[in-house]
């Protein structure tokens, strides 16, 4: 049996950026609201752009939430996401919480390890229930899946096994005629060419689960020609799922198809060069034309904006330079009328440095032309650092998570905010 805190400080851009291990860790503290509106040069494109810290995390008792390094789901207008941490030091676990457009939130349910432990994925509602994913614990200690009422009542529907099944999903859930689907990181072949650093492990899964708990291993990967390592939820697009793998394939990471039997299907293997390599976020669907990111190389070992169509055929929207450009796309794109938006992980202003990754990070539109405009770049302290997530559209006003900055006693960083900008 693995235990439940073994991949919590290894999965992930996570583990990167954020303190992991750090010891104490956070709750939702009381809604810290303010504005920051510039126009000219300094953290903002030369537009006028509204940004709104909405909530600060910061440790106010045991069982508080920190570090949310997962997207937000909007449902009826309320804000859902996930924790990986909480107050409660080493056996901390997660949770997850509601917010208001307004700032005012709620935990809604705090994992303890049996339940799951480390939900570090984008939620999603299926008729008004929410499922997700957490890396770790569950029954096995390879994580689980599970549901959960807007209530707060929260059921295991699975929990994995590790190989030959699937072990630790970083990611989260795709519903497809009332079918979820995802990935785990781990599990799945233990022969193949799965490098060192995967051990006896395995390469990574697609999975199915219904929603009343029916679990089935539709694909385990091999490393190469296939790729390994899906750290990303997939997505639909005319009845096939779409997804990433970080590492393997022909070189560095693959955008991937495979259909609801299992029949998988490599779109493109990056280069590892100026094409990207690393793309840890999703893909997503714009016209029958893929968009993502890939989080390293490119231009500096920046990363990449690119677009696959299904065909195979890629090109290169974008290549970060690092620096006050931004640096590091963790978090996957939102469409909003044609113009791509997204997150860095680093780059930006200075003050945030952890080994090659300095900056706290920024939030940018690119066109699919090329186009490219930092909207804000964040200072840590009470604004914000590391958003390692993608945005979320509620009619023009973008939200997302940072994880670190905020309140303080996580970690030296911050806990970590909730945040919406104005485009």
């Amino acid at each position: 049996m693995e235990s439940f805190a073994r991949f919590t400080c290894t999965l992930g851009a996570a583990a990167l950026f954020a303190g992991c291990g750090s010891g104490a860790q956070p709750t939702i503290g009381p809604s810290a609201t303010s504005t920051q509106t510039q126009t000219g040069l300094g953290r903002f494109s030369p537009a006028t752009i509204s940004y709104k810290v909405l909530h600060r995390f910061s440790i106010d008792g045991r069982a508080a939430p920190a570090a949310p390094d997962a997207g937000l789901l909007d449902v009826n207008g309320t804000l859902y996401g996930t924790t990986s941490g909480t107050g409660e030091g080493r056996k901390a676990c997660g949770t997850v919480f509601s917010l208001s457009t307004t700032g005012v939130s709620k935990t809604l349910y705090r994992f303890h390890g049996s339940d799951g432990c480390g939900p570090s994925s984008t939620l999603i509602d299926v008729s008004g229930t929410l499922y997700g994913t957490t890396r770790n614990g569950g029954q096995n200690g390879y994580g689980a899946v599970f549901s959960l009422t807007t209530s707060g009542a929260e059921t295991v529907m699975y929990s994995f096994k590790g190989a030959p099944d699937g072990a630790n999903p970083s990611s989260g859930l795709v519903d497809l005629n009332g079918t979820l689907y995802g990935t785990t990181f781990y599990g799945g072949t233990l022969s193949g060419n799965c490098p060192d650093s995967f051990g006896d492990d395995g390469c990574g899964t697609v999975y199915s689960i219904t929603t009343s708990g029916a679990y089935s291993l539709l694909y385990a990967f091999k490393g190469e020609p296939d790729g390994m390592g899906p750290a990303a939820p997939l997505i639909v697009a005319g009845g096939k799922l779409y997804g990433t793998t970080t590492q393997g394939g022909l070189y560095s990471g693959t955008v991937f198809s495979i259909t609801t039997a299992g029949a998988e299907s490599v779109l493109y293997s990056f280069k590892g060069g100026t094409d990207g390599s690393w793309p840890y976020a999703p893909v997503i669907d714009v016209n029958g034309t893929f968009y993502g990111t890939a989080m390293d190389s490119g231009k500096s070992d920046s990363g990449t904006v690119y677009s696959v169509t299904a065909s195979g055929d890629e090109s290169v929207i974008y290549r970060f330079s690092g620096g006050s450009d931004g640096q590091n796309p963790s978090g996957g794109l939102v469409d909003v009328k044609g113009t791509l938006y997204g997150t860095t992980v680093s780059g930006g202003s200075a003050g945030c440095t952890n080994g090659p990754y300095n900056g706290c990070g920024t939030v940018y539109s690119v066109t699919p032309g090329g186009s490219e405009k930092v909207l804000h770049r964040f200072e840590s302290g009470s604004d914000g650092a590391r958003p390692n997530a993608g945005l979320v559209n509620l009619s023009g006003t973008l939200y997302g998570t940072t994880l670190a900055g905020g309140g303080k006693g996580c970690h030296r960083s911050g806990c970590g905010t909730v945040f919406s900008i104005t485009p």
